[in-house]
C-alpha cells in the first residue's frame, strides 16, 4: 500500500506559442502562469513469484484551470482522477524460457476506456523481448539484454495507429534504454522476478 502528496505547478508562456492558422484568432496574455495545485495519491500492489497486480490513483482530485484574462473564468482544462489497474502473470515454459502476458486499464471520467495488452518472452534470464497493444492507438515491440545483475540494455519501437497518427505525423519512434536496479550485494534473490 502506498500514499503520495505533491501539487501541479502549471505555467504557460504565451509569448512561445505559434499560430499557424492564417485566420485563426490571436493568443494573447493569460492569467494561467505559475498556477500550483496540491494533490494526493493512493495504490495497491501484490506479487509472489509468479504473479503482480496493483490498482492506483496518482490525482484524487480534480484540478480546473481557468483563463480569466478577458475578465471572465474560460474554463481551460480539467486534471481529472484517473484510475490504473494492472496485472500480469510468469508461465514457465521450460527451464529456459519464460511467458509474461499482461495487461493495463486505465480509466478516466469523460474518457474512453484505455487497453494496454502485452506478451514478453525471458530467455535464459538474459534475453527478453516482446510486444504490446494499446487498443485503437498503437503497437509496440521491445527488445532487451541483461549485461549484468544490475544492468539491462534494450530496444524499443513504438508506432501509432490511430485515426490521427499513422503516416500523416509520424513514422514511428525507436527508443534505446539503459536500465539500473539497486540490488543489495549481501541479498541474494531466490526467486528473481520477471516484472
Amino acid at each position: 500500500f502506498g500514499l503520495k502528496a505533491g501539487g501541479h505547478l502549471l505555467n504557460l508562456d504565451f509569448n512561445n506559442l505559434r499560430n499557424f492558422s492564417a485566420g485563426g484568432t490571436a493568443i494573447t496574455d493569460s492569467d494561467l502562469y505559475k498556477k500550483f495545485t496540491p494533490n494526493f495519491g493512493a495504490g495497491l500492489y501484490y506479487h509472489n513469484d509468479q504473479f503482480y497486480a496493483g490498482l492506483s490513483i496518482p490525482n484524487f482530485l480534480q484540478t480546473e484551470h481557468f483563463d480569466s484574462a478577458d475578465g471572465n473564468d474560460n474554463l481551460v482544462s480539467v486534471d481529472r482522477m484517473t484510475w490504473y489497474l494492472i496485472s500480469g502473470y510468469v508461465f514457465e515454459m521450460s527451464s529456459a524460457l519464460k511467458f509474461k502476458p499482461a495487461f493495463l486499464l486505465k480509466a478516466t471520467s469523460g474518457a474512453p476506456l484505455q487497453a494496454d495488452i502485452s506478451a514478453n518472452f525471458l530467455l535464459n534470464d538474459k534475453f527478453s523481448m516482446g510486444a504490446a497493444y494499446r487498443w485503437d492507438a498503437a503497437l509496440s515491440a521491445l527488445f532487451g539484454f541483461q549485461m549484468t545483475p544490475e544492468f539491462m540494455l534494450g530496444l524499443a519501437y513504438d508506432s501509432d495507429i490511430s485515426e490521427l497518427g499513422g503516416t500523416k505525423f509520424n513514422n514511428g519512434s525507436f527508443e534505446v534504454f539503459l536500465r539500473y536496479e539497486f540490488i543489495k550485494k549481501d541479498k541474494i534473490d531466490l526467486t528473481p522476478r520477471f516484472f
